[in-house]
């Protein structure tokens, strides 16, 4: 399972909170040690997730110029003039 940027900022605040309403220094250390760890996640989904958006732009734009020249394909006329336009 690949987390997603909200989960990693939800655990960071999570271990943020623990490690400021602690009083033993050993869990503040490993609290705030955790925190640094879920906001370097974060920010790799954040970068992920940002690419995976690009993928899907891309993606749509291809296949609606296919629908384009697909339509304009199925417009061109006939080698015969008297039979119309061709469906290909």
């Amino acid at each position: 399972m690949v987390p997603t940027s909200m989960l990693c900022r939800a655990q960071e605040d999570f271990h943020r909170l623990r490690a400021a309403s602690t009083t033993l220094e050993n869990v503040r250390l490993r609290s705030v040690s955790a925190a640094a760890a879920w906001a370097k996640e974060a920010l790799a989904a954040e970068s992920r997730e940002a690419r995976q958006l690009r993928v899907r732009d891309i993606a749509n734009a291809s296949v609606a110029a296919k629908t384009v020249r697909a339509t304009t394909d199925d417009l061109s006329s006939s080698e015969n003039p008297d039979r119309g336009l061709t469906n290909r």
